[in-house]
């Protein structure tokens, strides 16, 4: 135990952002550099070590949370780091871009500011790379098996990493310029600098791993090729189908879906685009969607100068105090300002949008909006409610409905999918199709970043029990678990 008065010593903690006023004006991440280091080891003191840690019930990932907290707490950087990789490939991303449902177990949440879980795991594997700590792990033979691996995001790295560790030859084939998937294109640079993936992807490389940018399996390579060149085959696709909005002056221009906006962003950032194509500069911009991917968009907006910005969510207000149908360790949904939303804006509840209005040219310059009412869990509009809100950027950040359908990789795999639309999978995250398996978005819907690493783990293991009859990889989550945090 790191100090058995720990949380009664020391208050919770977080990370210091930068100055709004300074922080709109770049890309960087909105942390302030070195603002965890002095606070993290007492902060790491208040675990108290529970004789049943429901963290590790809360983390799909069963991170092993009170052991990397004592060797923080202790400053033993380097054995906090072996412990923080025994069940995460990349902490730092979870550390950046997961919504921390470990904190939300939290015993110490009971009647407490939970332990900062998150922070601690972004100082422990931060100071790991600068202390040289984190290098590439190649195995020491190869199996002579070969594994390809679709789609870069945190489900495909894993699944990839896991497997050429095991010995196997591995191809990750990824249809954008630039290995990372959402990790890449979809979160923007002030949440995440793509250093973090760079040099992920060059550990990876020294391991053994192979990739292959700008091929799209279904449409640049036939997928019953690719089947027949590899001896098996994981899908990690992402689900990558935006839900759409289908209301009168849809069609209209400036209305668009996020993951068509915040890549171009993203492509600025790279050095790839002096100004994005679809930017909110000087306009008044509307963002309809609530969740992390609405938040994205906000805060991109703000950096881009846009005149206005008004996020539009559906839900009524969550509240700021678990709900009696939400209790602990579950995850709550509690309203959250994220560090986007401190940096201005509006966000309106409880508000269904009826009707886009443009002008002459096409272009799109009214939002037409109700206030709803739930009956009987669906909204209903409330009379004499309605207005207009400018609106001459729109991004449509609702969610997505499952894998790509276009391309051609379903059907020409045969895949079967689920009720859901994503392709159905077994205890052993194996497709209907003899040595293709799934992983992450792809097979589990819209999910956290924390699942899809943890799914690409277990894919891993099963492809490595199909290849060899046996696996020593860890053992992994069952398609089906539900962590008490989801």
């Amino acid at each position: 135990m790191a100090d058995p008065k720990g949380f009664l010593n020391h208050e919770r903690e977080v990370a210091k952002t930068r100055p709004v006023d300074e922080r709109v004006k770049d890309w960087n991440e909105v942390y302030q550099p070195g603002s965890l280091l002095p606070i993290i080891s007492k902060q790491a003191s208040r675990c108290m070590d529970c004789g049943i840690p429901f963290c590790h019930n809360g983390c799909p990932l069963g991170n092993l949370i009170p052991e990397w907290n004592d060797y923080a707490y202790r400053e033993d950087w380097t054995e906090a780091s072996e412990r923080l990789h025994a069940t995460n490939n990349f902490p730092e991303f979870t550390g950046r871009l997961c919504p921390a449902p470990c904190e939300s177990a939290c015993v110490l949440g009971i009647n407490q500011p939970p332990v900062t879980i998150k922070n601690v795991e972004v100082s422990i594997i931060d100071k790991a790379w600068d202390n040289g700590d984190v290098t590439p792990q190649p195995p020491e033979r190869l199996s002579g098996k070969t594994v390809a691996v679709i789609g870069s995001g945190p489900a495909g790295l894993a699944a990839a990493q896991q497997l050429t560790r095991a010995g196997h030859t591995v191809a990750v084939y990824e249809r954008a310029d630039r290995i990372g998937g959402l990790l890449r294109y979809g979160i923007p640079e002030f949440k995440m600098e793509k250093r973090h993936i760079n040099r992920r992807i060059e550990q990876m490389r020294a391991e053994g791993t192979k990739f292959r940018t700008e091929v799209e399996i279904g449409r640049d390579l036939d997928a019953k090729k690719l089947r027949k060149r590899y001896d098996a085959v994981v899908i990690a696709a992402g689900s990558t189908t935006s839900r759409d909005l289908p209301v009168p002056g849809r069609e209209l221009n400036g209305i668009h879906f996020a993951m068509e906006y915040l890549p171009l962003a993203n492509k600025v950032q790279e050095g790839d685009l002096t100004v994005a194509p679809i930017s909110a500069e000087g306009k008044h911009v509307v963002v309809i969607g609530g969740g992390d991917t609405g938040a994205d968009c906000v805060g991109t907006a703000h950096r881009q100068g846009a005149a206005s910005v008004t996020q539009l969510e559906i839900m009524p207000k969550p509240g700021d105090e678990r709900h009696a149908g939400q209790p602990w360790p579950t995850f709550p949904m509690l309203y959250k300002v994220t560090s986007a939303h401190e940096e201005g804006g509006e966000r309106v509840y409880s508000v269904s949008t009826t009707h886009f209005e443009g002008d002459e040219d096409g272009n799109v310059q009214w939002l037409h909006l109700t206030e709803v009412e739930f009956k009987d869990g669906r909204p209903e509009p409330k009379p004499g409610t309605e207005r207009k809100i400018p609106a001459q950027l729109v991004t449509l950040a609702m969610g997505f409905t499952g894998t790509d359908r276009e391309n051609g990789l379903v059907e020409q795999f045969g895949l079967e999918l689920d009720e859901r639309g994503n392709v159905a999978r077994d205890a052993d995250f194996a497709t209907n199709v003899p040595g293709v398996y799934v992983a992450g978005d792809a097979g589990r819907g819209q999910s956290l970043i924390v699942w899809a690493i943890a799914e690409g783990r277990s894919a891993a293991r099963g492809v490595d029990r199909f290849l060899t009859g046996v696996s020593a990889l860890p053992a992994p989550i069952k398609p089906t678990d539900r962590a008490l945090a989801v």
